[in-house]
C-alpha cells in the first residue's frame, strides 16, 4: 500500500486523529512530502454529508489507519503512547474534546515535550465562538472573504470550500507545523498550533485589505478591478458554450491581445478608465463569441495576451501544459492533482492509496516500538481494529 519516504519530511512521525476538512487535508500535505502518517480512526465513523468509498476519500491518500475506541480507557492509553513516539499530532475536534478524552496538549506534551500538537477550528481554541459549529461558508463569511466573492447585484457566491477548510486551515496549519518543526531543531521543543479557519481566511484577504486602503478596492462587489467589475478581467463565453479567462490587467498584456485578435494596437488603452467598463465589456463579449475555446486557445494561448480555457477538474489533465508537468497523477486507478510544491532533491510523493479502515496501521505502530501482543490483546477485546 505504501512506498519508501523519501520527501522532506522523511522520518517525521505525525499521528492524525481522523476528522473531516482541513485535518485530513493537513495530513495529506504532511505524507505527501514523506511524512510517516497514522490516522487513528472511531470504530464507527461519523455521520457526514460527503461520504464515499475510501478509495475516493484522497485527502487520506499516503496513510496508514488504526481504529481505536477512545471511548475505552485503553484505546486512550494507547493513543498517547502512539503520541509520544511521534513528532506531530494533528487533529480538528471542537476545543476540549481532546482534553475530554485525555489527550490533551497539556497531557501530550509532558510525555513527549518535543511534540508539535498541531490543533485546527473554525474559530480557535478561545473567543466567544469557540465551541461554535460551524462549516467553510461561516468562517469566510465572517472573515470578509465571502464579501468579497460575487457578481454585481448578486448574492456572495460559495467559492466551495477552498478558503476555509483548505487554504485558510489545512495549509495554515501545515505552515504552522512546518514552522514548529524548524524551530524546534533549534530548542528541542514543542509547541501548540492554534489554527482557526477564520483566521488562515482572513488572511489570505491580507493584499485585498491593502488595496481597500488604498482606495483601489471601494465600490461595491462586481465594480473593480479583480472582482469581475473589470472587463479586462473575467470570463467570457465562446461560440461553443465553452469559456475563457482574460487577465490582461497591464496595457501590454492587452496590447498583444488586440494584435493575436486583429484590433487596432492601443483599442484597449482606453480600459484604465472604469467609465469605459460597460461599452468594453460588451465589445469584448460580442469578440469572444465568434470563435470557440479551442479556436480561441490556438490563436492566443502561449501569447501574452493572458487568455487561458476554463477547464474543469477533469478536463485540466489533457492539457498540453499541465500533461507536461504532470501535475495530475493516475494513482489507483484515480486521476488526482500531484503534490505540491515541487522540491529539487527531496520531491514529495503520492506514497500510496487511502487505507481501509485499520489497513497497515497495526504494522506502523509495531514499527513505532508498539508491544505486537499488547496489539492482539486490544484487537481481541475490540479496542482497536488492524490489517
Amino acid at each position: 500500500m505504501t512506498h519508501a519516504r523519501h520527501g522532506p519530511l522523511a522520518g517525521i512521525r505525525v499521528v492524525e486523529f481522523a476528522g473531516i476538512g482541513p485535518g485530513p487535508m493537513c495530513g495529506m500535505l504532511l505524507a505527501d512530502m514523506g511524512a510517516e502518517v497514522l490516522l487513528i480512526e472511531r470504530p464507527q465513523p461519523s455521520d457526514i454529508g460527503l461520504a464515499r468509498p475510501r478509495k475516493f476519500d484522497l485527502a487520506h491518500r499516503g496513510k496508514r489507519s488504526l481504529t481505536v475506541d477512545l471511548k475505552r480507557p485503553e484505546g486512550v492509553a494507547l493513543s498517547l503512547d502512539l503520541v509520544t513516539c511521534a513528532d506531530v499530532l494533528v487533529e480538528g475536534f471542537r476545543p476540549g474534546v481532546m482534553e475530554r478524552l485525555g489527550l490533551g496538549p497539556d497531557v501530550c506534551l509532558v510525555r513527549r515535550p518535543a511534540l508539535v500538537y498541531g490543533r485546527v477550528t473554525g474559530f480557535g481554541q478561545t473567543g466567544p465562538l469557540r465551541e461554535a459549529a460551524g462549516h467553510d461558508l461561516n468562517y469566510i463569511a465572517l472573515s470578509g472573504a465571502l464579501h468579497a466573492i460575487g457578481r454585481a447585484d448578486q448574492a456572495p457566491t460559495a467559492p466551495l470550500n477552498l478558503l476555509g477548510d483548505y487554504a485558510g486551515g489545512a495549509m495554515s496549519l501545515a505552515w504552522g507545523i512546518a514552522c514548529a518543526l524548524v524551530e524546534r531543531h533549534r530548542s528541542g521543543r514543542g509547541q501548540v498550533i492554534d489554527a482557526a479557519m477564520v483566521e488562515g481566511a482572513a488572511l489570505l484577504m491580507t493584499p485585498a485589505v491593502g488595496l481597500q486602503a488604498a482606495g483601489l478596492h471601494s465600490g461595491p462587489n462586481g465594480s473593480n478591478l479583480l472582482d469581475g467589475g473589470a472587463p479586462h478581467y473575467d470570463v467570457y463565453r465562446c461560440a461553443d458554450g465553452e469559456y475563457l479567462a482574460f487577465g490582461a490587467i497591464e496595457r501590454k498584456f492587452r496590447a498583444a491581445f488586440a494584435q493575436r485578435a486583429g484590433l487596432p494596437a492601443n483599442s484597449l488603452d482606453e480600459l484604465d478608465d472604469p467609465a469605459t467598463w460597460i461599452a468594453a465589456r460588451q465589445r469584448l463579449s460580442t469578440l469572444f463569441a465568434t470563435r470557440t475555446q479551442a479556436e480561441w486557445c490556438a490563436l492566443l494561448e502561449g501569447s501574452d495576451a493572458c487568455v487561458t480555457p476554463v477547464l474543469s477538474a477533469n478536463q485540466m489533465a489533457r492539457h498540453p501544459h499541465l500533461a507536461a508537468r504532470g501535475v495530475v497523477q493516475e494513482h489507483d486507478g484515480i486521476a488526482q492533482p500531484a503534490p505540491a510544491p515541487r522540491l529539487s532533491r527531496t520531491p514529495a510523493t503520492i506514497a500510496g492509496a487511502p487505507p481501509r479502515p485499520g489497513q497497515g496501521g497495526g504494522a506502523m505502530a509495531s514499527a513505532w516500538g508498539m508491544d505486537t501482543a499488547r496489539l492482539q490483546v486490544l484487537a481481541d477485546a475490540g479496542v482497536v481494529r488492524y490489517e
